[in-house]
């Protein structure tokens, strides 16, 4: 695999800042024989793998065997780092929303061999980043073909009073209110995901195949249960899996890491 810790200055959020990239080199040679051959111009099928709090770029491939996952599933990874932004435009000014879904694609085609193709990209996060997967996947459905959310349970959801009561009752976390702002302010916002998805349902937008997991010891599991709630009561399709045995911790994200890329990706391996 080949591994990339990129720096650039991103415009939207006018800072330089940190992604991780892998591409899977490991499979390929430079002359014809049993393995597939390099070619000016190849593209890859792309996972934007979201990090989760208190991380950073590096940390999945850190705890868990991404870089093999990804290999034998021939697909990119890209690994934004995201400073406990939730994912989203922060009421502090700091875009990350825009950021990951609209400048961050097309730095990553124009620089790297990342494929343009709706069918050919997924999100994929845990913890704070199965939050960010969710919210990019319902909020730009035409970047991802496939959503997967792992034991996503503080951040964007699609139970508005379950956040609005994390906003009031949270203390000690103040970069989740400085993202977020006041609870009385979150209803019908662009920082409700709730109504982006009404409007999705309105248009008959069609949405990213859909896949949630939590472990069923996970302190989070009620508040993700909501989500796989509302997703079911609209009628759209859901995988949704809590194992016995899981908690909030890098033994139930490094199995479904896996599981995605070997089950739930529609890679060519």
């Amino acid at each position: 695999m080949g591994t990339f810790r990129f720096n650039f200055r991103s415009e939207v959020l006018g800072i330089y800042t940190n992604v991780t990239v892998t591409i899977p080199t490991g499979r390929y040679s430079y002359k014809e024989g049993e393995k597939p051959v390099y070619k000016p111009g190849m593209k890859f099928a792309t996972c934007y793998l979201l990090h989760g709090g208190g991380e950073d770029d590096t940390v999945p491939y850190r705890n868990a065997k991404v870089e093999m996952y990804a290999e034998r599933n021939n697909v990119m990874t890209v690994t934004p780092s995201v400073n406990d932004s939730f994912y989203v435009d922060t009421k502090y000014g700091m875009k990350y929303f825009t950021y990951i879904t609209e400048e961050l694609p097309i730095v990553i085609r124009s620089l790297f061999p990342s494929s343009e193709k709706r069918e050919d990209n997924f999100v994929m996060g845990y913890a704070m980043g199965g939050n960010g997967a969710l919210l990019a996947g319902i909020r730009r459905p035409d970047l991802y073909s496939v959503c997967v959310d792992l034991s996503g349970g503080i951040g964007s959801t699609l139970d508005t009073d379950s956040l609005a009561g994390q906003l009031r009752d949270i203390k000690g976390l103040e970069k989740f209110q400085g993202a977020f702002g006041e609870a009385e302010d979150l209803p019908g916002s662009s920082l409700d995901l709730a109504t982006h998805f009404n409007k999705a349902l309105e248009n008959n937008t069609e949405l990213p195949k859909l896949f949630i997991a939590v472990g069923n010891d996970d302190f989070i599991r009620d508040v993700v249960r909501k989500d796989r709630d509302a997703i079911q009561n609209a009628g759209i399709p859901l995988v949704y899996e809590e194992p016995e045995g899981y908690g909030h911790d890098w033994k139930f994200w490094d199995a479904y890491i896996e599981k995605a890329f070997d089950e739930w990706l529609p890679t060519q391996n």
